[in-house]
């Protein structure tokens, strides 16, 4: 089972650089706590430490691209300091604006373009995929379970309800659909149904 390493933590410390200022949406959580549990839920699979450390870095593409890091600098940065396999596993679950093309998606295409990359990911990519909706849909069980009014939880989202309940629905899918059949899928499966009687 991975544990601590110095891949590891120069990752974490990688990642705080990078989300540094950020927090989890709706709350003010430092952003960091997120990739560490999707670490954490690897761990506890027994992943290896390539697709631990794509955990740790997987929004980072997706929502660092500022202050002078263009995505083009954090790719370069990424795979230079962990690995090409790293990298691979980080863009796979990292949504695009543009697609191939260079043509700018819209909310919904965004979506339907990352559920149809599932189907050419790599394993690895896919657990980073489904521990991070563990966490997501995790937290905002937890959330829902804490608080009078459901809509203050539903709201910190686009679409609020109906559409978030959609994207986990349509996540947990789509991997099954990809032939992706480890047992966090039941996990992820169970947090979907939780929500849905929330």
């Amino acid at each position: 089972m991975t544990g601590y390493s110095d891949r590891i933590n120069h990752a974490f410390a990688f990642a705080a650089k990078h989300h540094d200022r950020q927090v989890r949406k709706g709350t003010r959580l430092p952003y960091l706590t997120h990739p560490a549990n999707v670490a954490l839920i690897l761990t506890r699979y027994g992943r290896d430490e390539d697709t631990v450390i794509a955990g740790i870095l997987h929004d980072v593409i997706e929502d660092c691209v500022r202050e002078g890091w263009t995505r083009e600098m954090l790719e370069d940065r990424i795979a230079s300091k962990f690995g090409q396999p790293v990298l691979d596993a980080v863009l796979a679950v990292t949504k695009r604006k543009l697609d191939d093309d260079g043509v700018e998606l819209s909310r919904d295409e965004v979506k339907t373009d990352y559920l149809e990359r599932l189907a050419t990911a790599s394993e690895s990519a896919r657990w980073v995929c489904a521990a991070d909706k563990v966490h997501n849909a995790g937290s905002i069980l937890a959330d829902l379970r804490r608080t009078i009014d459901p809509e203050s939880v539903w709201g910190r989202f686009n679409g609020g309800r109906d559409a978030t309940m959609q994207w986990y629905r349509g996540v947990r899918d789509r991997l099954i659909a990809v032939g992706f059949s480890a047992p966090i899928v039941n996990e992820l499966s169970d947090l979907v149904a939780a929500l849905e009687a929330a």
